[in-house]
């Protein structure tokens, strides 16, 4: 059977309903304790981040899957958690698809570590090429440091300016040393940029109902039936080509959903080979 029909159905099953419990708990933990005018930092803390970084603690694989950076944010994963999810939970049982799912978002956070990671290499190399030259200066540092600027469009205030006066004169140590510091501040901002939601699991969750209930119709805004292969195909073909082309900009942990997707899938078809009985 490659369609779902619902026999003996909760709507909301345990695990699922608590993990919309503890999402919503997280969401107003983070709108009302952290923030400008909070006391606790839940993203340095709970959000995922770079080994490179000093904010990174093993904790954050799985505590990032909690925090969410806005409503919309929260809302779209919360929906297709329980849209999705609880089929899966009704099918699997609750101990089964809570394991699922936090094997899911733990295989997307360390895939999207390694990508991360391997991003970072060049920027590392670069902003250790000036720090090498810090010490001694002049015009070495200077063509080192315009070149980074240049290389990774690099802004902040007056920057044209200091540049300019720096290629004139390139013994004004004040204008060389405003310069590597924010280079500095650039990097480290890179460094510790947080990732944070549970689209990596939820991905998990989409790949593994697309996989038992392929010719499942899904109402596209409640009008369009399309069929839950199509969909899958489409949604996974759209973050993989995003992933590949590493837009400038684009603030979102494409790998993360591109790995959740790929472990999910694993996974289901995993357990689908040794238990066929299981699965529909």
């Amino acid at each position: 059977m490659t369609e779902f029909r619902p026999g003996r159905f909760e709507i909301l099953p345990a695990i699922v309903k608590n993990l919309l419990i503890i999402n919503g708990l997280f969401f107003l933990a983070q709108n009302t304790l952290s923030g400008p005018n909070g006391f606790f930092d839940f993203e340095a803390i709970f959000a995922l981040h770079g080994w490179q970084s000093s904010l990174f603690r093993p904790w954050q694989l799985i505590t990032h899957m909690f925090l969410h950076g806005d409503f919309g944010h929260i809302l779209g994963n919360m929906f297709a958690l329980w849209m999705f999810g609880s089929i899966l939970e009704n099918l699997w049982g609750s101990k089964k698809f809570l394991t699922f799912y936090l094997v899911c978002g733990l295989g997307a956070a360390l895939i999207h570590l390694l990508f991360l990671s391997y991003e970072f290499i060049p920027l590392t190399n670069a902003y250790e090429a000036i720090f090498r030259l810090h010490d001694t200066g002049g015009a070495a540092l200077n063509r080192e440091m315009i070149s980074f600027i240049e290389k990774y469009n690099v802004r902040f205030e007056n920057h044209q300016e200091i540049i300019d006066n720096l290629r004139l004169n390139p013994a004004d140590t004040v204008s060389s040393s405003q310069m590597f510091d924010s280079l500095t501040s650039y990097y480290q901002h890179n460094l510790n940029t947080a990732t944070l939601g549970a689209s990596g699991a939820v991905f998990g969750v989409l790949a593994a109902f697309v996989y038992l209930f392929p010719n499942t119709y899904i109402y596209i805004y409640f009008l369009i039936p399309v069929k839950a292969k199509w969909i899958g195909l489409l949604y996974f073909s759209y973050e993989l080509i995003f992933a590949l082309r590493n837009s400038a900009g684009d603030n979102v942990a494409r790998w993360a959903h591109v790995g959740g997707a790929i472990v999910g899938l694993l996974i289901v078809m995993t357990w689908n080979k040794t238990k066929k009985k299981t699965f529909y």
